[in-house]
């Protein structure tokens, strides 16, 4: 159950980012998410899903004018609302004194840190005082290796911490920590038969395996999140976070970086093979208007021709900046490509079949350029058809265990 914030501190910044804009339809927004707020008679101001979608609303008119600063501003102020970010995270972005604050409680934590090391290494030396800078190696080494059972995992989180150390995290991105409790065998005879089997078995077959079972269970994630009507674009989002193996074979890697330029902000930033970029724009699966037919004729409705254009801006906005872009992070944005995932047959409305939607959508990429509409059937059926085919592979070479 989704968890809505609001505050005087929130109200202080919709009415400061009132007056960055000269729109008025963006204005008018605005005015609605500060009368659903309130004036805060009584220490509360108005919260819950009406002002998380009034703030989404003023975004998306900031990006038809675009306005792209403005737009991302009221998307993390939605995503305050809704409890996904905390109030730090944004007095970070927009608040310079809580900016200060904060890279002063990382120089701390990094000057902490030296002067632990410093203190191992004095605790060393006083016990062997001939210790060498490879006995110091050794030595780090091993607390590295003693903390192997923490890992930055790609679900939601499973672990409860304290309020204010969930807030310091977010400060370093959306992370989820997952403690890995490795199984102790029974006996040593169990542990030296497990070790035996291990030892005869094909480790890159057995990584194969893992990483088969892996997808199986990230394609079921994402498919059961399709098949939710309510499921948001955040949800949608969550179940393909470096999963990039779903879009296909031609794709090395989900990019940490999701932003390149400081008016674009990519949902998944892909990296093909020869050092170019891929953009994947998400939007929701329940879309009853995905396809129209207005006089007759099917075609696509207004939210994917405005998920079109919010990609076409991306893709002009990058291309523009290709040379900064690619001397600071490596990554070639001329002329990159875009895939818009959005709807589902199942959702679509005035009995249009799946089999209508998907020729609309084959007609409709048939004239663009460097730009895929797809559906999430499409793309989970895509998913399924590569993971049979992995399967018939691993089947037909199957791991031998030790005999007996």
């Amino acid at each position: 159950m989704a968890t809505f914030r609001s505050s005087y501190s929130l109200r202080l910044m919709v009415e400061k980012a009132r007056k960055l804009t000269e729109h008025a339809s963006v204005r008018e927004r605005i005015d609605a998410v500060l009368r659903i707020m309130g004036d805060g008679f009584g220490g509360t101001y108005g919260k819950g899903r009406p002002l998380v979608d009034a703030l989404e609303d003023v975004a998306r008119e900031s990006l038809l004018h675009e306005d792209f600063a403005l737009a991302q501003r009221f998307q993390r102020f939605a995503g305050y609302a809704g409890g996904k970010l905390f109030l730090d995270t944004l007095e970070n972005y927009y608040d310079e004194e809580a900016r200060q604050r904060s890279e002063e409680y990382m120089r701390r934590m990094v000057s902490m840190g030296a002067e632990r090391a410093v203190a191992v290494l004095d605790a060393l030396c006083a016990e062997s005082p001939d210790a060498s800078a490879a006995d110091a190696n050794a030595l780090f080494r091993g607390i590295a290796r003693s903390t192997e059972h923490l890992g930055i995992g790609s679900g939601e989180g499973t672990i409860q911490l304290p309020t204010r150390y969930l807030k310091r995290l977010q400060e370093y991105g959306n992370m989820e920590l997952v403690l890995r409790n490795l199984p102790r065998p029974a006996s040593a005879e169990a542990a030296r038969m497990m070790s035996d089997a291990l030892a005869e078995a094909d480790a890159g077959m057995l990584a194969q395996l893992l990483e088969l079972r892996a997808r199986r269970a990230g394609l079921a994630s994402l498919r059961a999140a399709v098949d939710r009507p309510d499921s948001s674009e955040g949800a949608l989002h969550a179940c393909l976070k470096n999963q990039e193996w779903i879009f296909g074979g031609a794709y090395v890697a989900e990019l940490a970086r999701r932003q390149y330029t400081p008016d674009t902000i990519l949902d998944i930033p892909l990296l093909r093979g020869d050092g170019s970029l891929h953009v994947v724009e998400l939007k929701r699966a329940n879309i009853e208007k995905l396809i129209i037919r207005p006089s007759g004729h099917l075609m696509l409705g207004a939210p994917a021709h405005h998920a079109v254009s919010q990609v076409q801006n991306y893709l002009r906005t990058l291309d523009e900046s290709r040379q900064s872009i690619l001397a600071r992070y490596g990554i070639d944005t001329r002329r990159a490509s875009a895939t818009v995932v959005i709807g589902h047959p199942q959702y679509v409305s005035e009995n249009i079949s799946p089999h209508e939607v998907a020729d609309t959508l084959r007609t409709y990429n048939t004239h663009m350029a460097r730009i895929e509409v797809i559906t999430y059937e499409t793309l989970l059926a895509s998913a399924e058809r590569m993971l049979a085919l992995s399967s018939a592979e691993q089947d037909s070479d199957p791991i031998e265990g030790p005999t007996a």
